[in-house]
């Protein structure tokens, strides 16, 4: 496949509830359906997915998202120990959380395009294809 991508956190959220941007998402999923291209997520996205669902709408709902995302054409991509040192050089040269340090490593492992909505990556626009899609209006 040409083309892959790397789902954030920020991304399914986008996705599941709805937000500006679902429509980029929707579309990268009709692709990976039709295996036009290859779709990823980092493991610790899906803890993220897990315990931010949990602490907004109960633990039931977090249980039915992440059975959602698992039917998802996604790749659930595991740690090892070349993703998490690539995310420990990065959480040592940015200020980024150690989950978007590990989301941004396991794209860039998997040569894959980032796709988020926050701005912590912006800073590694020059290591890794992005698409961001539209923040949130404060």
């Amino acid at each position: 496949m040409d083309k892959s991508f790397l789902l954030d956190t920020s991304a399914i959220f986008v996705y599941v509830e709805s937000e500006s941007g679902h429509e980029t998402i929707e579309s990268i999923l009709i692709e990976a359906r039709q295996k036009k291209c290859a779709v990823f997520m980092s493991f610790i996205s899906l803890m993220e997915i897990y315990y931010i669902s949990w602490q907004k709408k109960g633990e039931d709902v977090a249980k039915e998202l992440v059975v959602l995302v698992k039917s998802l054409p996604v790749e659930i991509i595991q740690s090892n120990e070349r993703i998490i040192l690539s995310a420990g050089r990065l959480k040592a040269k940015h200020r980024l959380s150690v989950a978007d340090a590990v989301v941004a490593a396991t794209a860039m492992d998997k040569a894959a395009v980032l796709v988020h909505k926050d701005p912590e990556f912006e800073q590694l626009e020059r290591q890794v294809a992005v698409i961001k899609l539209p923040y949130k209006k404060i």
